[in-house]
């Protein structure tokens, strides 16, 4: 079965700033070899996005229907609704995210 896939405004700004980032403290070249391979890993929540795990800061609040998939050291933040994947963000896993993560996702 496959999944129709959305990303918010939110995730393509996210992915946005990160290719800026890398661009400007590394290379254009791997900024765009990163943005294609993120770009990459959303699509392919396709087929199977129940293969996210929940992420753990959210779940310690029972906040439940999001899952994350991981594109080291990114996190990819999704919601399975009926037969769509919606993105809702991209964030550099090195940072803490509980706070951005609740600020973003429960508004």
């Amino acid at each position: 079965m496959r999944y129709d896939v959305f990303l918010s405004d939110d995730a393509e700004a996210d992915i946005l700033d990160i290719w800026k980032y890398v661009a400007r403290f590394d290379s254009v070249e791997r900024a765009s070899t990163l943005l294609d391979a993120l770009q990459e890993a959303c699509l392919s929540l396709c087929q199977f996005p129940d293969r996210g795990h929940r992420p753990p800061e959210l779940e310690r609040v029972c906040v439940l229907e999001y899952r994350e998939l991981h594109y080291k050291p990114y996190r990819i933040i999704y919601r399975i609704l009926d037969r769509k994947v919606f993105i809702h963000c991209v964030l550099d896993g090195r940072r803490n995210l509980q706070d951005l993560l609740l600020e973003r996702l429960i508004r």
